[in-house]
């Protein structure tokens, strides 16, 4: 059996991995996340291939003999961020602890040392495998060795290599000295691309043969094919050193043999030392758990202790975990369930576990063929509906409140203190990871953790829950339960540590949880004759402005096509071509058609047309297909765990993008309609994030506005003009209020000037006189970012932090996008603040009002609260939810909320 050589691209997975995970550091402040993301990924190597050789390779300092051979190589990259640089030393010593063989090269770069050893192991009869992120290294594939994107889990052999670059392995050089390079400033041929670069090494050959071939090159059916004679002549020296820089050298002089490249021994005490410097905790437990000395091969990857999983088909299965349960404070659990849809998903298991390493399943709706014995549903669930119901004990989970809604079919009511491990892994740090189990897993524990595709499959072939086997089933199951409950001993740790962010979990996110539930189950009523009639109407509009952009072209073509509208625009019409894509063709994207919209008439009709079917596919066709049969209304799902602010989203069907600025959009919410005894009830906050700004910054001017209960944009509009409020013109109103919402977004003079209409001098003048009566909001905007500087986020009211990694970025429009969200997201996240805590104080006092109907909150939208209210109480209820609004935070300016009474959402505005 031939033998396996590893060989790790350590220089891409260090940068890969800086710029992929968010600014970790130790509370030292030294940086830290880099280091873990190199970490996890050779770990996830190491375990998904076995070896026999390895080896990680990083880019020594200094010049190569590339920079000899071209002065600009490589010249406009930055220079290494600092917080980058100061995690080589650290990640190199771990590399070494472990046992790892490293080779850092002088002279050369990683690619040349890889190719070398690759070259060297391929001759032998070794099969090769380099991890990488760098598209250079295809150049290396053949039948012995290839390529893995650790990242990506892609894997390139030679077919691989075609279809990612359309050329074969032993052409990539020659591809890349046609397409030149931007990240290591490889010049190229100027004015071929991909698709040219392909098609001439695909129809003529290598770069030697396209020299040797020139005349029959016009022939060719590429695009200006004509004028590639001239260009290859005229640039010759430019490509073939593209091509020399391009190639990687196979024969660096090293110091270590492929044979030398085994795994030794780790360093227990120096791993010890550095885990502690690092803060790595779960490593730091995980080498306490390796007894004895390890192999090699464990030390690597740290393997976790032996864990206890148990599939319980038996009654006397079950007795000891019933009392393992009995005398539990708190346990994790998890549901396997047969749909993602919490109103139609039914029960297959449920998974339970009480301590780290130690889990259990209880099959109780699996198809099961071989079928082992399996407990009765019913009977179990009675069993474990008092554990579950107990207030006393903390249940722990992964995105708790889908298991709440099951569990609720099955007639438990999950209460009592919840830890929910997506919860508290966003409100620590919200922008740091995606917030799903397998991504927290890999994020907090280093840990990889079997991923549901694993034992179901894909795509249409893919099986239910209940359709897997228990031998696949049950560890899967017992590990969601396991690895929630290491994640809660993680992250509560964390948040011992900032008791402002625990605040945020315990009064604001888990309080808020079983509310939205309580809201997704009740869902909404659609009015579907009203949606069907619409979208007939909007079909008949559509067919319309389809004909009319027929006309503008001059011929028919295919409106929903980038590039037949982009052949019409810029090639037929030859309108003015305002940004490219990164391809380097036309770009039609709506900013480019709004632009365009001002002069020609083709564009406006464009965007009429793509508005309207947007409309069209995702809110009047969909909608009536969403409507739950069993209840007759639409159950949204509500995520708490998505957007960086701390605002709700939702999916299935989404119900917060849907436009009310034109007509169109507002007779969709007409559809959202009241069960016959009801009123529809809108309570919406009247610029809360204005007077979030005016609370924050403690501008006098501003205060005094909010505090007098003036129009804030007619008094805007008359400090700034220096006017009495009566004689300012709507026109300048309306300049004031883009004037006011705009600078809350850090809205730059073009942008403003772009908005009004003006000249950028004028809207800079605006800007200018806004801060001039305005002091305080122009000290605020720059103590935030000062602040952001130094700590590296900013917080809301009630101290929800926004990390905000690229504060400090060198490159400015990085930085200044940074510097806008500084600014903007105290502001709207205490705005999503303000309305959870409205919710959580309004749902029990809802609660209490009785009779035959009672009130009901059954949407969240943005700054708004929608309600279904018994129309003989609405007097009552809109007073208590007007007051219970207004009083949900305690600002120095009022909070006003406006309260609508109608028969559907539209009427209710």
């Amino acid at each position: 059996m031939s033998k396996q050589l590893i060989l790790v691209d350590g220089s891409s997975y260090l940068y890969r991995a800086y710029h992929a995970l968010p600014p970790l550091s130790n509370s030292q402040g030294m940086a830290t996340g880099a280091i873990k993301g190199v970490m996890n990924m050779l770990n996830r190597l190491q375990k998904d291939y076995t070896f026999d050789y390895f080896a990680v390779v990083f880019d020594a300092k200094g010049k190569t003999f590339r920079d000899e051979l071209f002065e600009q190589y490589k010249s406009h990259r930055p220079p290494m961020p600092d917080d980058l640089r100061e995690q080589i030393k650290p990640l190199h010593d771990l590399i070494d602890a472990l046992g790892l063989p490293k080779l850092v090269v002088e002279g050369v770069e990683a690619d040349d040392v890889i190719g070398t050893l690759a070259r060297q192991g391929a001759e032998v009869g070794m099969n090769v495998v380099i991890s990488t992120g760098d598209k250079d290294m295809a150049q290396l594939v053949n039948e012995r060795i290839t390529l893995v994107n650790t990242m990506t889990n892609k894997v390139y052999d030679r077919d691989g290599v075609i279809e990612k670059f359309t050329v074969p392995p032993e052409l990539i050089i020659d591809y890349l000295a046609l397409v030149g390079d931007k990240s290591d400033n490889i010049p190229g041929l100027a004015g071929v691309g991909e698709k040219t670069a392909s098609a001439l090494l695909n129809q003529v050959g290598s770069i030697d043969t396209i020299y040797q071939q020139l005349e029959k090159l016009p022939e060719l059916s590429i695009r200006g094919a004509k004028s590639l004679p001239k260009k290859f002549e005229e640039h010759e020296d430019r490509v073939r050193l593209s091509h020399l820089l391009a190639t990687i050298k196979l024969d660096c002089e090293l110091e270590l043999s492929i044979e030398q490249l085994t795994l030794g021994e780790p360093d227990t005490q120096a791993l010890f030392s550095l885990y502690q410097q690092l803060e790595f905790k779960t490593q730091l437990r995980e080498l306490e758990a390796i007894e004895g000395e390890s192999s090699a091969g464990a030390a690597v990857a740290l393997e976790p202790v032996e864990t206890h999983y148990e599939t319980i088909t038996t009654q006397a299965q079950l007795e000891p975990w019933l009392e393992k349960l009995a005398r539990a404070e708190a346990f994790a659990v998890d549901t396997e369930t047969t749909s993602l849809n919490y109103m139609d998903a039914q029960l297959v298991g449920i998974s339970f576990s009480v301590s780290a390493h130690e889990a259990c399943y209880i099959p109780l709706g699996h198809e099961l063929i071989e079928a082992p014995e399996q407990l009765d549903l019913k009977e179990t669930l009675v069993k474990l509906k008092p554990f579950l119901e107990d207030p006393s004990r903390t249940k722990i989970g992964q995105h708790l409140k889908y298991d709440m809604h099951i569990l609720r079919h099955y007639g438990i009511n999950i209460c009592g203190d919840i830890r929910d491990t997506m919860l508290e892994s966003y409100v620590l740090n919200p922008t740091a990871t995606r917030h799903d189990m397998d991504s927290l897993a890999d994020y907090y524990l280093q840990k990889n953790t079997t991923k549901f595709t694993d034992i179901a499959g894909k795509g249409a072939k893919q099986l239910r829950f209940d359709q897997i086997s228990l031998e696949k089933a049950a560890p899967y199951a017992c590990e969601d339960a396991d690895i929630t409950w290491q994640l809660h001993g993680e992250l509560s740790l964390r948040l011992a540590d900032l008791p402002k962010i625990q605040k945020v979990y315990d009064e604001l996110e888990a309080p808020l949880m079983p509310i939205l539930m309580e809201i997704e189950h009740l869902g909404v009523k659609l009015d579907v004759q009203k949606l069907q009639t619409h979208s007939q109407e909007l079909q008949e509009k559509l067919s319309k402005i389809e004909q009319t952009a027929y006309e503008l072209a001059g011929e028919t073509f295919n409106l929903n096509s980038p590039k037949q509208l982009g052949e019409i625009l810029f090639e037929k019409l030859e309108l003015p071509i305002v940004k490219k894509t990164a391809k380097g063709a036309p770009s039609t994207a709506e900013a480019v058609l709004q632009e365009l919209a001002e002069d020609y008439e083709l564009p406006k009709a464009i965007l009429d047309y793509r508005g309207l079917a947007k409309l069209k596919s995702t809110y009047t066709d969909k909608l009536p297909l969403v409507i739950n049969q069993r209840t007759g209304r639409v159950h949204t799902s509500y995520h708490q765990a998505v957007t960086a602010t701390g605002r709700l989203s939702s999916s299935d069907p989404n119900l917060q993008n849907i436009p009310i600025r034109n007509d169109e959009g507002r007779r969709i919410r007409q559809a959202f309609i009241a069960e016959p005894g009801y009123k529809i009830v809108a309570a919406d906050y009247s610029q809360v994030e204005l007077r979030i700004m005016a609370h924050l910054s403690g501008d006098e001017t501003l205060l005094k506005a909010f505090n007098s209960n003036a129009d804030i944009h007619l008094a805007t509009a008359a400090e700034i003009l220096e006017k009495p409020m009566s004689e300012v013109s709507s026109e300048e109103r309306r300049r004031a209020k883009a004037v006011n919402f705009g600078l809350i977004y850090g809205m730059s003079a073009f942008g403003l000037a772009k908005q009004l209409g003006v000249d950028r001098q004028e809207a800079q003048s605006y800007i200018d006189k806004y801060f001039a009566r305005y002091p305080g909001v122009a000290d605020f905007m720059e103590r935030i970012k000062a602040s952001a500087k130094e700590t590296g986020y900013v917080e809301t009211v009630f101290g929800r932090r926004l990390y905000l990694p690229d504060i400090n970025a060198k490159n400015g429009m990085i930085r200044q996008a940074a510097e806008r969200t500084a600014i903007n997201a105290p502001m709207q996240g205490t705005a999503a603040d303000i309305i959870k805590r409205a919710m959580i104080d309004l749902q029990p006092k809802l609660a209490e009002i009785s009779g035959e109907l009672a009130p009901r909150m059954i949407m969240q939208v943005h700054d708004e609260l929608v309600f279904e209210v018994p129309e003989a109480k609405l007097d009552e209820v809109n007073e208590l939810i007007k007051a219970t609004m207004e009083n949900a935070a305690s600002l120095d300016v009022p909070l006003i909320v406006e309260v609508g009474v109608g028969d559907n959402w539209d009427d209710a505005h």
